[in-house]
């Protein structure tokens, strides 16, 4: 998938699905331009655990010294493990769609000054242009931008704009650049020393323009801005001028977008508060790309500078205007700010939990159909749902407006033929569901069950594990002290009834430990909860009993606990006469004994 716009351009192809963290122009299409990712980082419950009462199977969106009380119906305590786990599955997923994004970009036709339109649009894009004569191109191009700066005659200004311009089309021109042509060729110092303060708008535009692709290469080559870093955080400054400030914006947000270290270098040289203060005004080309540049470098997975961001005056007002007013091209890059805020920062989950960012989260699900728009604003929806309890003790209120409108948007994104909108849309009712039994019966009653059942058995694995979540935290209510889960009955017969078991036995049978767990667990409710001791039978005819033989000698512990717990309490004393053939009782019978005789031997 494809979005084009005018002089913003994003690449959104359907293999990297808005999964891609590392939102890096590769190549200078426009100075606002960037990837949507899909970042990240996400906060789940667990269904909790019948049988084993501690689990790594929770991700959260806290900082792990600053967890709030969970909505976890089972587990007592989940906080430290679930922050390290939505950090690790940032990192990870960063690192899977780098490679991906690396080279999803559009070449620059037209630069942040609309005025400059030296490039012809169809005749001098050589894409296929073949390498070497394009680095021969850029070697000597460098060397005349060297003697332009070393020129002090008539003319000296144009001659070095000149020299820069040839360069910058250099680095624009092909799918790959050349860019380490230019840095054998030593073009960083040059470069550097056309960005000295004092220097001509069109001069500073140029050597930022030619930066920002320099810094779209591989990460080696990114790195090679390091002394360019505190002339372009300069030039973000009032007494730049906006062309100029916005183009040193895109190169920081190539950076930022590199890794850890490099954003950890930008905020030390103190690159976030004149971006911050990017993004107060109402509009413009300018505030899409100083918010672009902010999400990348605030992701993380130091909580600090998101926490900073959010405390800068304005900041807050901001974003809530931008999300409500916005055309969707800057609703998309504010919403990822809002993404990372909460998925990094309890103490800005806090502060916007407590703004009205969740009526305006809502209403932008409901109004749009973009794409782009609306994973970000389903995240940072999740993220508030699951990141700070006050939303959901004071706000997501059962039978509350808010809360309807939220159900029903999140029904909306079941429906959509978008896989990640209904794994996103999964995951926040996971959470949703995992609060009081007014939340649960308010999903069990809406449509969104329907759509959950019809995924459980026929989506993607990814989504299934998610609606996993959903279905297992509509049928328990949390116990008194850590005894197993009180079993919601209606809950459990109607979803059961609905055909839920056999997708849960599948997930027994998956090589996906946290998966398999879910399953069992699934299990156990069924094996204890259902009504006139029906679910062992069900269990039985679903082939459960064959997917948990496989755990007999399972490495590991906790999964062969709960397979071999289920099976000696339900199972090896029953009778022929409950349905079971001999040979199956056999069957079992056997792997029973010979477990135990294991077990004696051990």
């Amino acid at each position: 998938m494809e979005h084009t716009r005018s002089q913003l351009s994003r690449n959104l192809s359907k293999e990297t699905e808005m999964d891609l963290l590392k939102r890096k122009s590769a190549i200078k299409i426009s100075p606002f331009s960037n990837t949507s990712q899909f970042l990240p980082a996400r906060i789940k419950k667990s269904l909790p655990t019948p049988i084993v009462y501690t689990s790594t199977g929770a991700a959260t969106m806290a900082d792990e010294a600053l967890t709030p009380q969970k909505r976890d119906p089972i587990k007592s305590s989940v906080g430290n493990v679930a922050a390290q786990r939505r950090r690790q599955q940032a990192v990870t997923v960063r690192k899977e769609r780098r490679d991906a994004l690396v080279r999803t970009k559009r070449l620059c036709r037209v630069g942040v000054n609309v005025d400059d339109a030296d490039v012809p649009v169809d005749g001098e894009m050589m894409i296929d242009e073949e390498q070497s004569i394009l680095e021969a191109q850029t070697l000597k191009a460098v060397e005349e931008l060297k003697l332009a700066l070393a020129y002090q005659g008539k003319g000296a200004t144009q001659k070095r704009v000149s020299a820069l311009r040839e360069l910058r089309r250099l680095l624009s021109k092909s799918e790959f650049p050349p860019v380490e042509a230019a840095l054998e060729a030593e073009a960083m110092p040059i470069l550097v020393q056309c960005l000295s303060f004092g220097s001509p708008d069109e001069q500073l535009l140029e050597a930022s323009w030619c930066l920002t692709n320099i810094a779209a290469g591989k990460p080696e080559e990114t790195k090679a801005l390091l002394p360019a870093l505190p002339l372009l955080i300069g030039h973000l400054g009032e007494k730049s001028s906006l062309p100029v400030a916005e183009q040193c914006a895109w190169a920081l947000g190539n950076v930022a977008g590199e890794e850890e270290e490099l954003r950890n270098v930008l905020l030390s040289q103190g690159a976030l508060l004149p971006l911050a203060r990017m993004i107060l005004p109402n509009k413009g080309s300018t505030v899409r790309t100083a918010a672009w540049a902010l999400s990348n470098l605030i992701k993380g997975p130091d909580p600090k500078a998101a926490t900073d961001l959010i405390r800068i005056d304005g900041v807050l007002d901001a974003i809530l205007r931008h999300l409500k007013r916005a055309d969707e091209e800057l609703a998309t890059e504010v919403a990822w700010i809002v993404v990372y805020l909460t998925a990094l920062s309890n103490y800005a989950t806090s502060v916007l939990a407590r703004s009205d960012i969740l009526q305006i989260l809502v209403e932008r699900l409901a109004s749009s159909s973009s794409y782009q728009l609306l994973i970000p604003v389903l995240r940072s929806l999740g993220n508030l749902v699951a990141g700070d309890s006050y939303v959901i003790n004071n706000v997501l209120v059962a039978g509350s407006e808010i809360t309807v409108n939220i159900i029903q948007a999140l029904v909306k994104c079941l429906g959509s033929e978008h896989r990640v909108l209904k794994k996103e849309a999964s995951w926040a009712l996971s959470n949703i569901a995992a609060g009081s039994f007014e939340h649960k019966l308010l999903i069990q009653s809406s449509e969104a069950v329907p759509l959950l059942l019809r995924l459980f058995s026929t989506a993607p694995f990814d989504v299934r594990k998610e609606v996993a979540y959903v279905i297992g935290n509509l049928c328990v209510a949390p116990s008194e002290g850590s005894g197993k889960p009180n079993v919601i009955v209606e809950h459990l017969v109607a979803l059961v009834g609905g055909g839920c078991l056999a997708g849960f036995v599948d997930l027994v049978r998956s090589a996906d430990i946290e998966a398999a767990r879910l399953g069992l667990q699934f299990m156990e409710l069924v094996l204890r909860g259902m009504p006139n001791g029906e679910g062992p039978k069900l269990v039985e005819g679903e082939d459960g009993i064959d997917a948990m033989e496989r755990f007999q000698f399972h490495e590991n512990d906790e999964l062969r606990s709960m397979a071999n717990e289920l099976v000696d309490k339900y199972f090896v004393g029953l009778k022929f006469e409950t349905g079971w053939t001999s040979i199956n009782a056999a069957i079992y019978l056997s792997a029973y004994c010979i477990s135990m005789t294991c077990f004696d031997r051990e």
